[in-house]
């Protein structure tokens, strides 16, 4: 009974600071955010709530999966490649020179890994608040964000091989490398037919909202997969939502799972964002931990936004993109648990990776919208 009024809590606390913000101009899943943050200093998550949010960044990304283009998002290919290369090249050069006035030369290493990846998951939903998700810039940002996860996982493969054992597993990155080609392939020119035939047949099941129900367990089928496969869980949501949403199917998928979405599962992975941001850390950020934020999100500007401007965006559109790839959330914290688990650095480096976390979480979606108002 304790996790339903905990539930109850955190979605009225989402509804009420998501309309207060929205009433002063500012994104909603800010308020969400900040929400999160005051009931977690006298309230704390449980697994219940976690899976259910944890749900909510799937449904959150397959919607974003059915809105988007699939002609458009190869058309990004290219500057996505750009986008994501040069972000994660410039964001790890970043992450190693700031840390190395303060920490040993192989810790300097693992921060420059955990600065590299991007979580797109609130740039989405300021995107589709804005009604630019659907854009050039916004397909560039989702396509680049499935590139740069993986060449983080990449970076960080080689970071701990060379940590742990002082030479590089180079069978471990090939065998990356052949499962996300594998998988893309499968979804970018087999998904769309497979689903086709699929849907067919599950309408034919003459029970409520069968179509639905098929979708979110393929949903949440792929989602294992690709967290099996060493990916990220929203990279498998991402790509269901992409592939059905090609299928005749589409509209008859998307508006009752953006109900179930936006009414339960998706303000809830706010809220509890919010509240896994622990306030002590927070006040106990010192110098490194500020100067390290303040490069994260300088590394995504610069080195996305160049990256953005090689792959043929005029400046305007790569300070969108460079804006887009800021967040930080859940990659760099688990790629910080595997670093922890190997004993190839202590617990202070969780400090300073969560003080970025929070940083880059809550800039990033009055930062968006304001780069998309000025024309």
């Amino acid at each position: 009974m304790e996790t339903l009024l905990m539930i109850a809590m955190m979605l009225a606390t989402a509804k009420l600071l998501g309309w207060i913000f929205e009433k002063f101009g500012q994104p909603v899943v800010l308020g969400q955010i900040l929400g999160g943050l005051i009931i977690g200093i006298f309230a704390e998550s449980n697994e219940i709530i976690r899976e259910f949010a944890n749900l909510g960044v799937l449904l959150l990304l397959f919607l974003a999966g059915l809105e988007s283009d699939l002609g458009e998002f190869k058309r990004v290919g290219k500057p996505s490649m750009f986008v994501a290369g040069v972000g994660v090249a410039v964001a790890f050069a970043f992450g190693f020179l700031v840390s190395l006035p303060f920490v040993e030369l192989h810790e300097a290493l693992l921060y420059g890994a955990i600065m590299t990846p991007t979580s797109v998951s609130i740039t989405v939903r300021v995107l589709m608040e804005l009604r630019r998700l659907r854009t050039k810039e916004g397909t560039t940002i989702l396509a680049a964000a499935v590139v740069d996860d993986v060449l983080g996982i990449l970076i960080l493969t080689i970071v701990l091989s060379l940590l742990r054992e002082g030479s590089v597993h180079y069978d471990a990155i090939i065998e990356i490398l052949i499962e996300v080609a594998g998988f893309l392939a499968v979804f970018l020119y087999l998904g769309p037919v497979l689903a086709e035939k699929a849907f067919r047949k599950i309408s034919r099941i003459d029970l409520p909202e069968s179509t639905t129900t098929f979708a979110v367990i393929f949903l949440i089928l792929f989602a294992y997969l690709a967290e099996h496969l060493n990916l990220a869980s929203i990279l498998g949501a991402y790509m269901v939502g992409l592939t059905i949403g090609q299928t005749n199917y589409r509209k008859q998928v998307e508006n009752p799972v953006n109900t179930l979405g936006y009414s339960l599962f998706i303000p809830l992975f706010f809220v509890e964002v919010g509240m896994r941001i622990e306030l002590t850390y927070i006040l106990h950020a010192g110098l490194f931990a500020v100067i390290y934020a303040s490069a994260a999100i300088l590394s995504k500007i610069l080195g996305c936004g160049f990256g953005a401007y090689l792959g043929g965006f005029d400046l305007k559109a790569s300070l969108r993109i460079g804006v887009g790839m800021i967040p930080r959330l859940g990659v760099e914290l688990a790629m910080l648990a595997i670093a922890m688990a190997s004993g190839v650095v202590g617990a202070d480096a969780l400090t300073v990776a969560i003080f970025m976390v929070f940083v880059t979480t809550i800039i990033t979606p009055p930062l968006l919208k304001w780069v998309y108002s000025r024309g």
